[in-house]
């Protein structure tokens, strides 16, 4: 049979009749062969696939050999034995060597075959010793990979005992150091790079089996890259081993090696220079992450020579790695780094200066998204360099005129980017790069995910989340087998109180929240979406309340006669009809109020009231004059008191209240604002240098701008809600039909607040609808926020107009719009008692960033508020001042720092800054003074929990939980938490394997002295979370 199918494959028959006699040979493999046959086939089929002069040849040998050795399995393993794979190994077969990459080929094959038989673990054994000869030989590229391959098809090849798995793993380091690529076509380039992947991989798996062999590992690149020798070069193919190291280890690594005193610093000078050629590497991760944290860490330790030798040899090659898009981002990150810790001396930015024109035509050219993002990110670090080396316009000029299109981020940016970028900026204790994910952070608080710009949602959950008694009203809710939104908000709620991780996704929630209209994954309006959520609770409860007493009152009916039922239909659909009323919704109870408006015609004095509820206030920004307008005798009867920011009983006239407040509006020239949009500082001086003429011109209906760029006192919460009651005169085209005049007449409208919600959540109308370029632009003035407030109101029970049942006119309140103006006059109609004051405390504030509501990016400052608690920022009485303010107020002290003055008083820690996955402790002062050190960044929706109250509450609960806590989480939502804890805890499980490290640490020349598997496993952009570097990321970080 051998002979034959040796005759048949090297005749000149037609190649379809080869292959069916081929196919016939394969088949005849089942018939019975002797012993001498079936070698001389084995043989045959061997010498085929090593030697077949044509792939047809080659692919017949494999075909007979794979047939043969299956249907006669002993005597395949009698000649598949040691000594022949021993003899390909070492000498080859025939012509063919035995570095050819065919060899291993034809061994996986035959070990494939014989995997069921005793005497593969012999060739285990020999393959473990050839494996580590072969790689100390420093294959090429293609042997080395298809070696790898076999290794991972056959683990137990693998060199076994730690010796022998140590010396593997330092040589194939070492061989991966010796590639080199043959070829420069795309294609060869793309075959050269798989076949590093394949080694990478490898060392990858060797690792995780086996952790104590991964510190050695890194000890033996470090070498390699470390090495003085001049004529040997590592090969950049070492870059792709970076992405297999832990990113937990970048904390205790770097520090280790920056404070070895074995490492010498032209060593180490030449390895960090060679981790900056590996930026070259495609498709290599976080490379730009280790040359940034070993750059930080020699800063840290004080080594700037090392530094600036590196900066300086290096800042043109990572530039020009910026043509190159699948290498840009890395090296972006590191060349921004670089140049702003480079604050010593412009010679490192003046070494790319002639390349930065020709690169942004380049990216201006092609005209791509990412080009653009890259390029506004480019512009950013030229503009804070331009700035920090000025006195050189003949090498900046081109530039700038090029950059002309450009944003330009403000001065205060630029300085606070370059104040933390600096060398000296460098904590000595070396901070992560990387963002922690390991549990939660010291606040306790946990974190939620920013799905795509979700970023709105977000600090709209933890605001309601940190409104104690709504969260403990919402956790003790009994909704087991109701798939509802308020079920969904209750496992939320439950996940951010109890989870271990650092921060949650709230996928499931999101996707059923999100209003209609709302586009996915785009900016969208806070504001707005607390309305539908609050909303969508409300109509929720409502329904399901009323289905429950439908079902209720029929499953009675059934049981009485007939004669009843329609009496029984009537009074289940009359409580329906009157839940509002007798039974209100959780909604209603925690944050529902009611408006009373009244509109007297100042002809026939007749009036028109009505009630309506709401759940916000929206309070409108005033014009310059409209505190002016109203009278001393109004404000004394209605003001809004704010016990840190108003004196008691003042007038209009009081220097606090007669400042006149210019509406401070950012026209954007219709053009779309991004997050990390540029807005010129106009608190600055008007004649500065940094406030041009353009800049100016794009402050709308301002007036005099020199009371806002002079600093004068901002605007407070009172004034804005002083407004928003104070009456409004309705003439003109806006004037009111009287029924009694059956006339459009002039008329008073004036709003009183006749209940008060637990919750008093605020809207500051910030966008105002611009119809030239149909967008909403953003008003910009600063509003000091009162850690008290107290609120006006005028309950039913006082002896006020007689209410009709129906308004003659259904009236709206205009408030609610956007941003409308009022027109003011003295209010004619005589109040009939002064309203009570009900004392608010903050509870949270809702921060937007940005100066457009179709852009930008949210975050929330929040503290624990009940309204049980004492506090001693608040006077327990009713009187309409406070003692130690009044008398710093009386002392011609600001106002402001008067609030600067009673947080002495706040319980420390006592602030969160919610930030989507970050959440850290903040202060009141921060939440203060955010506009004034970060113009865009302004309050927009307010939180405030009536104090003295515990509505819904029973404090002596029997169980004691609900004292001082959350009540007690039902089964299902508990065995849902404790399941994805176990997850979570064997997650970390897996990474505490690399605590091995410590013990094989011992005998290393740079050694950890401690891992953590708590430090932080990644990073959350390209500089990391260390702040040195990332002046992208600036815009949307609040310090």
């Amino acid at each position: 049979m051998d002979k034959i199918l040796e005759g048949l494959v090297s005749s000149s028959h037609p190649l379809p009749l080869k292959r069916v006699i081929v196919r016939r040979v394969v088949e005849s493999a089942e018939t019975p062969l002797s012993q001498a046959q079936c070698r001389a086939m084995f043989a045959l089929s061997t010498r085929l696939v090593l030697q077949g002069p044509d792939p047809f040849q080659r692919q017949v040998g494999r075909q007979v050999l794979e047939a043969y050795g299956r249907y006669h399995r002993a005597e395949f393993e009698a000649f598949f034995n040691r000594g022949l794979v021993l003899g390909l190994l070492q000498r080859g077969y025939g012509e063919l060597s035995n570095r050819d990459p065919a060899i291993l080929d034809y061994i996986q094959a035959g070990l494939r075959l014989i995997m069921s038989c005793p005497s593969v673990l012999e060739l285990f054994e020999l393959l473990q010793v050839e494996a580590l000869r072969i790689v100390c030989e420093r294959p090429a590229p293609p042997l080395c990979a298809r070696l790898c391959q076999l290794l991972g098809d056959f683990p137990q090849c693998l060199p076994r005992g730690r010796k022998l798995s140590l010396a593997f793993c330092q040589q194939l380091v070492r061989s991966i150091a010796h590639f080199q690529s043959q070829g420069t076509r795309e294609a060869e380039l793309r075959l050269y790079v798989s076949q590093v992947t394949q080694v990478s991989g490898l060392l990858r798996s060797v690792w995780k089996a086996e952790p104590e062999t991964l510190l050695p590992s890194l000890q033996e690149l470090f070498a390699v890259i470390s090495a003085a020798d001049t004529s040997f070069e590592p090969s950049v193919a070492l870059a792709s081993l970076v992405q297999h190291i832990p990113l937990q280890m970048i904390t205790v690594l770097i520090r280790s090696l920056t404070t070895d005193p074995n490492v010498k610093d032209a060593s180490m000078t030449q390895a960090l220079c060679r981790m900056i050629d590996w930026l070259s590497w495609p498709l290599a991760q976080h490379v730009e992450t280790w040359v940034i944290a070993l750059l930080k860490g020699l800063a840290a330790v004080q080594k700037f020579t090392i530094l600036i030798d590196v900066t300086l040899l290096k800042i043109e090659l990572v530039f020009n790695r910026l043509w190159f898009p699948l290498v840009r981002p890395g090296a972006l990150a590191v060349l921004s780094h670089m140049l702003l810790s480079f604050q010593h001396s412009p010679e490192a930015f003046h070494l790319i200066v002639p390349h930065v024109v020709a690169l942004v035509h380049s990216f201006k050219k092609d005209g791509l998204s990412s080009s653009t993002a890259f390029l506004m990110q480019l512009s950013e670090l030229i503009h804070c360099m331009i700035y920090h080396y000025s006195g050189f316009p003949e090498l900046y000029e081109p530039i700038l005129e090029a950059l002309k299109d450009m944003p330009k981020p403000t001065e205060e940016k630029m300085k606070l980017i370059l104040s933390q970028s600096a060398w000296t900026s460098q904590s000595s204790f070396l901070p992560s790069c990387s963002s922690r994910l390991s549990g939660k952070s010291e606040t306790g608080k946990t974190g939620l995910i920013n799905l795509g710009n979700t970023c709105y949602m977000n600090s709209v959950i933890q605001a309601l989340f940190m409104a104690t008694d709504f969260r403990r009203h919402v956790l003790s809710l009994n909704l087991n087998g109701c798939n509802s939104l308020m079920r969904k908000l209750q496992h939320l709620f439950a996940f951010l109180a109890h989870t271990q991780r650092e921060a949650y996704a709230p996928r499931i929630f999101f996707e059923a929240s999100r209003p209609p209209w709302f586009t996915p994954r785009s900016q969208q309006d806070c504001s707005e979406y607390l309305r539908f959520l609050l909303d969508r609770l409300h109509e929720e409860e409502r329904t399901l309340k009323a289905l429950s007493s439908v079902k209720t009152s029929e499953s009675t009916m059934n049981e009485d006669s007939q004669t009843q039922e329609t009496v029984h239909k009537a009074q289940v659909f009359a409580e329906a009809s009157c839940l509002r009323n007798e039974e209100r919704t959780l909604i209603e109870k925690m944050f529902g109020g009611k408006l009373k408006t009244t509109i007297c015609c100042l002809n026939c004095r007749s009036m028109s009231q009505k009630e309506e509820a709401f759940t916000d206030l929206s309070l409108a920004f005033c014009p310059p004059t409209s505190l002016e307008s109203v009278s001393p005798r109004y404000m004394e009867n209605s003001e809004v008191r704010d016990d840190y920011m108003v004196q008691a009983n003042t007038s209009v006239s009081s220097p606090a209240e007669e400042t006149p407040f210019n509406n401070l509006e950012v026209n954007s020239g219709c053009d779309t604002v991004i997050d990390e949009g540029t807005l010129k500082d106009f608190t600055a001086e008007p004649n500065s240098e940094n406030t041009t003429n353009s800049e100016l011109n794009k402050i709308q209906d301002s007036g005099d701008l020199s009371p806002r760029l002079v600093g004068k006192m901002p605007l407070s919460v009172t004034d804005l809600l002083n407004y928003f009651l104070a009456p409004e005169i309705l003439s003109g085209d806006n004037k009111y039909y009287c029924e009694k005049c059956a006339s459009l007449q002039n008329a008073e409208k004036t709003m009183q607040i006749i209940e008060e919600p637990e919750y008093l959540i605020l809207t500051l109308l910030r966008f105002s609808y611009d119809p030239k370029c149909h967008i909403r632009r953003k008003i910009l003035d600063n509003v000091s926020l009162p850690l008290v407030l107290k609120l006006p109101v005028k309950r039913a029970a006082c002896p006020l107009a007689i209410v009709s049942g129906d308004c003659s006119v259904g009236v709206e309140i205009s408030d609610i719009g956007e941003n409308l103006a009022k027109k003011l006059k003295p209010s004619g109609a005589d109040e009939v008692s002064c309203p009570q004051l009900v004392p608010y405390l903050l509870s949270s504030v809702v921060v937007h960033s940005g100066v457009s509501s179709e852009s930008g990016h949210y975050y929330s400052y929040a503290r624990n508020v009940t309204g049980s608690e004492p506090s001693g920022l608040c006077h327990q009485s009713t009187t309409l001042s406070l003692v130690a303010p009044q008398d710093k107020l009386l002392a011609e002290e600001n106002p402001c720092t008067v609030v600067e003055n009673e947080l002495d008083t706040e319980m420390p820690r006592e602030w969160f800054l919610f930030n989507d996955s970050r959440v850290t402790f903040t202060s009141f002062q921060s939440v203060q003074k955010i506009t004034s050190r970060f113009p865009k960044d302004t309050a927009y929706v307010l939180f405030y929990k009536k104090q003295n109250s515990t509505y819904g509450f029973n404090t002596s609960s029997a169980n004691g939980l609900w004292v001082n806590g959350d009540p007690p989480l039902q089964k299902d939502l508990m065995d849902a938490i404790t399941k994805d804890n176990k997850l979570y805890l064997q997650e970390q499980e897996l990474s505490a394997r690399t605590q091995a490290l410590q013990a094989a640490s011992a005998s290393c020349s740079f050694r950890p002295n401690g891992f953590d598997d708590n430090d932080p496993p990644g990073s959350c952009g390209p500089t990391g979370g260390g702040g040195g570097g990332g002046f992208s990321t600036v815009g949307r970080l609040v310090f």
